[in-house]
């Protein structure tokens, strides 16, 4: 049974469902619009759905899915934590699923092997997963995104990526099963073994072919504390050459964390010098900063995992050992040790900071995006030091991930460059008259995306979000005959996911037994 549905008879809404298809409808759910389903992070898109499901288990998902298949016109989103940009967990005139109201399921699983797994449900936050696997096991997931309010389907629908996917690949390389719900209304069981296309298909799917309600995720022995460290680069070619020696590492002989992002050389309070340091009392001291420098400075963040019992001075030595191989600014290097927990839930504090200052529910024009390592130097001059050279109000995040960590069975692209570079544009900036208006940043990233077709960049968009289908071939290249044929497969009325803006919804009913 479906556990609630949210529903608001709107007076002058007399809209009407085609007559063929009400009595297919008639007693099962009550349509409406609501105001929280209607929007998301990204505040720029807004649209009424008929109305809001609160499922409890795959079954009620299940139902839901099998309702609009009954119609001619009605199509399903799966919303979690309502973080998209651009409307991709909406569904105008359909029925959002709002899987935070999934059934807490979290079970430890041991194997003959030895190794340890954790079933969670599709709509858990991935902070809540955390807490749960440290504190009460001590154990933890390989792989992370920086922000942890999100859900484990929402996630698992599109990478997943933080600063350990260097190492263990995005979060979708580190999911052996997962239980789905298809456009056709079937609950099933998939992984490598098992179901194994919609396996592939779901992973980095946007949500396409169906909707994740369990996932099975491998974890391991969390450490107790972290050494999080920052240190500052005037060159970006130092920079780069540093960040990609890291990840190149073995496991067990570099850190454990790599990331980077770009700032301004300047003391903007948003964008500048300020936002470097990672403790309390330090302080960024310009003169370090050689005269030759540009617009924008470049920082490594660098984490390293070690236990209780770890003596100081070993953790001491492994860090010199490693920063000594590197070209930062003499003088502007920043740590401090903080526990495993307080380190992945570092955002947090942005999060409440942001609500704080009224910024958390101001339009997100966010942009994210791959580019190759053949090309990165030449974004760094046209964009960086150009386009971007008085900040976005936020992080600019760049760092480099290996393309022999992602899995090309799943349905996620990426460049095809062996190394290549996530640059994420965060912005955080109050709306008008304090802040600048939301299409003139929306116009900036057109012109970044622009400029990178215009010279040829091999690039992908993270988190795409395209309103033509030719956009949409372009980014899946040669993969996109793959995508359709799943599409078919799994998903033959593109009942699923319409807020991506892939496919439209095919008019007519499924036959289902």
């Amino acid at each position: 049974m479906i556990a609630y549905l949210e529903h608001f008879v709107h007076g002058n809404d007399t809209e009407s469902m085609p007559n063929d298809d009400v009595s297919a409808l008639d007693g099962a759910f009550h349509f409406g619009a609501t105001a929280a389903a209607g929007k998301d992070f990204g505040g720029m898109k807004s649209v009424k759905p008929r109305a809001v499901i609160r499922p409890a288990l795959a079954g009620d998902v299940e139902r839901a899915v099998k309702e609009a298949a009954r119609t001619t016109y009605l199509t399903v989103a799966a919303r979690g934590n309502g973080h998209s940009i651009n409307g991709q967990a909406m569904a105008e005139k359909g029925l959002v699923l709002d899987m935070r109201a999934m059934e807490d399921h979290f079970t430890l699983l041991s194997l003959d092997d030895g190794s340890l797994y954790v079933d969670v449900s599709g709509g858990a936050l991935w902070e809540d997963v955390l807490k749960r696997c440290v504190s009460e096991f001590r154990l933890a997931p390989r792989s992370w995104t920086d922000y942890l309010g999100l859900t484990v389907g929402g996630t698992l629908s599109n990478a997943g990526v933080s600063g350990q996917a260097f190492r263990y690949g995005p979060q979708t390389a580190n999911v052996t099963e997962l239980e789905v719900v298809s456009g056709k209304g079937e609950t099933l069981v998939c992984s490598e073994s098992q179901n194994s296309e919609l396996f592939f298909a779901t992973l980095g799917g946007l949500g396409q072919f169906g909707i994740i309600t369990r996932a099975r995720v491998p974890v391991q022995q969390a450490p107790d504390m972290v050494r999080w460290i920052r240190v500052v680069y005037t060159e970006f070619g130092d920079f780069t050459r540093d960040a990609e020696w890291l990840v190149t590492l073995r496991e067990g002989d570099g850190f454990d964390y790599v990331e980077g992002f770009v700032f301004v050389n300047s003391d903007d309070p948003c964008n500048g010098w300020i936002t470097v340091p990672v403790g309390p009392n330090q302080y960024f001291d310009p003169v370090r900063i050689p005269s030759t420098a540009g617009p924008v400075l470049y920082c490594l963040e660098l984490a390293l995992h070690y236990r209780n019992q770890d003596h100081p001075s070993a953790v001491d030595m492994e860090v010199d050992r490693l920063l000594g191989r590197l070209r930062f600014v003499e003088g502007l290097k920043f740590s401090v040790d903080v526990t495993y927990m307080e380190f992945l839930l570092r955002v947090k504090r942005v999060e409440e900071d942001a609500k704080a200052n009224g910024i958390w529910d101001a339009p997100h024009p966010w942009l994210n995006m791959f580019v190759s390592k053949s090309n990165i130097a030449e974004f760094d001059r046209e964009v960086f030091k150009k386009i971007l050279k008085h900040g976005v109000g936020g992080p600019i995040l760049v760092y480099p991930l290996l393309r022999s960590k992602w899995d090309s069975r799943h349905s996620v692209v990426v460049p095809d460059s062996n190394i290549f570079y996530i640059i994420a544009l965060l912005r955080f900036i109050p709306p008008p008259p304090k802040g600048p208006p939301t299409e003139l940043l929306v116009e900036q990233n057109h012109e970044i995306i622009q400029l990178c077709y215009n010279r040829g960049f091999d690039f992908k968009l993270y988190l795409p979000h395209y309103q033509s289908k030719e956009n949409w071939m372009r980014h899946y290249g040669d993969k996109w005959s793959r995508f359709v044929e799943r599409k078919a497969n799994f998903d033959p009325l593109a009942i699923l996911a319409p807020g991506q803006k892939i496919f439209s919804r095919i008019p007519q009913p499924l036959s289902i037994t």
